[in-house]
């Protein structure tokens, strides 16, 4: 079901209050919608924050600002890919054949979030080889940005009425009209996204990473931080992707909620052997390398110059 424009209150907190912009911001070409504009300004500022980040980890601005010309478009083309993959049925013709066309058409709708973030990520990961720095210390740095996006960006599922959870009666439900008398209340999952976001995003910034002891701790918080949310928030929605039509104990499996599952794990793998086997204090940072062979640079130009 499509709900376009419709009309959306919040009844248990703004009483009879609405909110009645329509989804497409200005009206030339195919139209410009809300949902692009915020997706863009979330990626601006998370990509400010990064740049202004960058000397923390060893990295200039200059890598952050490349980093992210390449990945954007790549994240993008992962997202859709992505969804294409676990929506598969939606691209089909009558007679069961794909109708490769459609599959490009993201100005129609269909991005999903992980797949950006996984070729995103690859991306940076070919950048670093390239410029020959930590792909690590530049994935901690990046993943701050990250968090800053998608707490941004949900709203843009808010503008396209989109992204909703089932229906509820909790106090902060939203209400989406479908006409002057008839509405639906459900989860606004969106706003549970967006705010579970900014508080890994102030963990992130205030606690894990001024104690952090190896290149990749960041990254590990983020994606057993938004894996956990992603997990929860993916249990409420239900414009779900499936992984395919594979079941377990009876119902569907939610592809970001496997997903999310998967990191989560691997990534509390990971803390365990940095912390406790690798025994990690911080001496091996990226940024560190940086420093001191920069002070050695300094040390021996005297020396040559004599």
């Amino acid at each position: 079901m499509s709900f376009s424009d419709a009309p959306i209150s919040f009844p248990g907190l703004f009483g009879d209050w609405q909110f009645t912009v329509p989804s497409k911001a200005l009206n030339i070409g195919n139209g410009i919608y809300w949902y692009g504009i915020i997706i863009a300004v979330g990626m601006l500022l998370g990509l400010y924050f990064c740049m202004k980040q960058a000397h923390k980890y060893g990295l200039t601005e200059d890598n952050v600002i490349d980093t992210v010309l390449w990945a954007i478009p790549f994240s993008i083309i992962g997202a859709r890919i992505y969804y294409v993959l676990f929506y598969l049925d939606l691209f089909r013709n009558s007679d069961g054949s794909i109708n490769w066309s459609s599959t490009y058409r993201i100005w129609d709708g269909g991005l999903a979030i992980y797949g950006g973030v996984i070729a995103g990520f690859l991306t940076a990961y070919l950048f670093s080889r390239r410029r020959k720095i930590s792909f690590w210390a530049l994935a901690d740095c990046c993943v701050q940005g990250l968090f800053i996006g998608q707490a941004i960006g949900r709203w843009g599922n808010f503008m396209n009425r989109e992204a909703f959870g089932a229906a509820t009666e909790l106090p902060w439900r939203m209400r989406l009209w479908t006409s002057a008398t008839t509405y639906m209340d459900v989860h606004p999952t969106f706003l549970y996204e967006s705010l579970w976001n900014v508080i890994g995003l102030l963990l992130l910034y205030f606690v894990v990473s001024r104690a952090r002891r190896f290149d990749g701790e960041n990254t590990c918080f983020y994606f057993i931080w938004y894996g956990l949310g992603r997990f929860w928030i993916e249990g409420l929605r239900t414009d779900s992707l499936y992984l395919f039509h594979w079941t377990l104990f009876g119902q569907r499996i939610r592809v970001s909620q496997a997903l999310s599952l998967v990191m989560v794990l691997v990534c509390a793998g990971i803390l365990v052997y940095q912390f406790k086997v690798k025994k990690a204090d911080g001496s091996n940072l990226f940024v560190k390398r940086v420093q001191q062979s920069a002070e050695a640079e300094e040390t021996a130009a005297p020396d040559e110059q004599q």
